[in-house]
This record gives C-alpha cells, structure tokens and sequence, in this order.
C-alpha cells in the first residue's frame, strides 16, 4: 500500500475514533465502552500499516478528541490507555508470560494513576473524588479484573481478524 493510502486510511480511521468518543461522550454511560471500541482502529492500523501509522493514528485521535469532545471522560480514557495499548500489546506477549504480565498490569495501573490524578486534579471530574478508602481500592481492583478480560478480549479479536477478516480485506487493502 503506498503512504498516501495509508495516511487517508489513519485519516479516516482518526475521523471514525472521535465520532466514536463523542458518542461516548453524548450518552456517558458509554463512555468506557465507546474509548475501547475506539481503539480498534488503531489495533487494525497496527496489524496492516505497520510502524508510525497506529502511532499517529493514536496521536491524532487523542489531541482531536481532548480538543473537540466534552464532557472529557471517553477521550481522557482512550488518550491515557485505551489508544496505545493495543500497540503495546504485541511487543508485550513477546516477553516471557509472567514478566509479560508483570508489565501488563504495570501499565494498567500506572494509566490507572495517571487516569485519576488528571481527573482529579486537572479536569476536576466530580466523580474522581471517592466518598471513601474502602471505594477507591473496590473500584481499583475492579479496574484491574476489567484490564484482564479486556486483555483477552483483545487477544481474541486479534485472532479473528487473523484468521477469518484479514484473507476477505486483502484485496481491499492493496
């Protein structure tokens, strides 16, 4: 494919992310399910285009959508995890399977963290501020279940367009 298809393709691809977080962003109980399914795109970048493009792709679609989209939950979410994890992730599941995990859930909290304290501090997130300790931990572990079964989520996905998407879009994809 030559790079002016492949920047059109991101293009297009950023322009889908964004509609898609503004989605998110009207209905807010989609929120976190519209900056996952947001970060497809950039899953598919990464498996066809190949290095900077899902990069990019990411980029883009985070400065556009923290710019453009409010209230700023769904694109606070995409930028800090959602966006460049599935990027990662492959270069991730190269390593050993527990130093692989060991990272995995690193970057789960640390985008946990850094979700939060931007939330909290910067944005001003009323919801950000937890009642109490015994809340905050609850809904920390329960972020971490869901990064797990979001992790193979993903992996699964990986496998269909693999296997069953990705022989039907090759000649689409020249």
């Amino acid at each position: 494919m030559k790079n002016t298809k492949k920047i059109t393709l991101c293009a297009m691809l950023a322009a889908f992310s964004v509609v898609l977080l503004a989605i998110g962003a009207l209905f807010q109980m989609l929120d976190l399910s519209m900056a996952v399914i947001a970060s497809l795109p950039v899953l598919f970048a990464h498996l066809e285009l190949r290095r900077p493009y899902p990069w990019l792709l990411f980029i883009v679609t985070s400065v556009l959508s923290l710019l453009l989209v409010t209230p700023k939950t769904a694109p606070l979410l995409y930028a800090v995890f959602f966006g460049f994890y599935p990027i990662l992730k492959t270069g991730l599941e190269a390593l050993p399977r527990a130093i692989e995990w060991i990272f995995k859930l690193l970057l789960c909290q640390g985008a946990f963290w850094i979700y939060f304290l931007l939330s909290a501090y910067v944005f001003m997130f009323p919801e950000a501020l937890m009642p109490s300790e015994w809340l905050f931990w609850a809904v920390y572990a329960l972020v971490l279940l869901a990064f797990v079964l979001y992790d193979f989520a993903v992996s699964r996905i990986i496998s269909f367009y693999a296997f069953r998407l990705r022989p039907r879009l090759t000649k689409f994809l020249k």
